[in-house]
């Protein structure tokens, strides 16, 4: 059996949640609540239907209304999926259920720039802009700052990828993200300077008030030059603490069950390999250890089993804040956003 699903095209998601272009990164929810209304105002809130419903997969961008635990066409045909099997609709509707429980605590959703820094932009954006002080571990002076032994020049201060980059001669295979190549940039310079950076960029904001560090969060990450030094800040970190979990694993020492996993894979058994061919895509887990929050992911296409929450890592410590984020397809991320925040006695 075959359905053929109806396309609407209406800049609207499921409890007010709005679908931006590629150029947008972020929109706020004024601009959200004033297009919803909008388009109510424009075509009758009959025809938006009760709620709305983004579908995004294989089949590019779905609107279909979601009606008590089915998915219906609106009777908007402006034009049409190829048809699509039941397995294909099973799902679609587990996405629609997946949108309407994440709809119990958040009331819209930032929608994040698609790429390879798609999970790290949606976590870094989402733990920079919490009212919060500057992490504990960016303030250790090890993060930039090391004390080494040199056999000519006696103790001598360097930085932490310096450190690295003489005792592991291979992370000089490491490649600079889109955004500087062709350019003639050194790599350990690059790194120092977007650790510095890092720091530089989240303690200024932790010296803000709530609104003030909204704003200026979204500039940031509007700044291409400065977001994509971040990026490569954040993978060396994950490139540092994965180096740590694999020394720690080679001495006997007990670490966490990702990290045994992380390494029995053929294509990453040590932080070389695991350089060469995994660091540019998202490791969740590694992530979550380097940026120190606690990661938890509404998995859509997983809506009715228990892996529709995913937290990394499984078992945090309770000290570490928490982001939040819903996978499409475990590739692409958003950031629902909440009204009232949740409170607990």
């Amino acid at each position: 059996m075959f359905i053929t699903l109806i396309v609407l095209m209406l800049d609207v998601f499921h409890f007010g949640w709005s679908l931006l272009s590629e150029e947008d990164m972020y929109r706020d929810a004024d601009e959200i609540e004033k297009e919803k209304e909008l388009l109510i105002h424009e075509r009758g809130s009959s025809e938006l239907g009760e709620p709305l419903v983004v579908l995004q997969g294989s089949f590019g961008n779905a609107f279909l209304t979601w009606d008590r635990g089915h998915i219906v066409s609106t009777g908007i045909k402006l034009s049409t999926l190829s048809e699509v099997s039941n397995d294909h609709f099973e799902f679609f509707d587990a996405f629609a259920q997946g949108y309407e429980e994440v709809s119990q605590k958040f009331t819209s959703i930032r929608r994040v720039r698609g790429d390879n820094y798609c999970a790290l932009r949606a976590t870094l954006f989402q733990a920079m802009s919490q009212p919060a002080e500057l992490p504990s571990w960016l303030q250790d002076p090890e993060l930039t700052l090391v004390r080494c032994r040199c056999s000519t020049l006696g103790f001598r201060t360097l930085k932490l990828p310096e450190k690295l980059i003489s005792k592991y001669s291979w992370i000089k295979q490491w490649k600079l993200g889109l955004k500087f190549e062709g350019k003639s940039e050194n790599l350990v310079d690059k790194i120092k300077e977007s650790l510095t950076l890092l720091r530089k960029k989240w303690a200024g904001l932790a010296e803000l008030r709530t609104e003030a560090r909204q704003i200026a969060c979204d500039e940031l990450f509007t700044n291409e030059d400065d977001e994509y030094c971040l990026y490569e800040a954040v993978k060396f970190l994950m490139l540092n603490r994965a180096i740590e979990l694999y020394d720690d694993k080679e001495k006997g020492k007990e670490v966490p069950f990702f990290s045994v996993l992380l390494f029995a894979r053929d294509t990453s058994s040590d932080p070389g390999q695991l350089l060469r061919n995994h660091l540019n895509q998202v490791e969740m887990f590694l992530l979550a250890y380097a940026v120190c929050h606690t990661i938890q992911v509404y998995r859509l296409s997983k809506y009715g089993t228990e892996e529709f929450l995913t937290i990394y890592p499984t078992d945090p410590p309770r000290d570490w804040p928490v982001v939040t984020l819903i996978a499409e397809d475990d590739r692409h991320y958003n950031i629902p956003v909440r009204v009232c925040e949740e409170t607990s006695l």
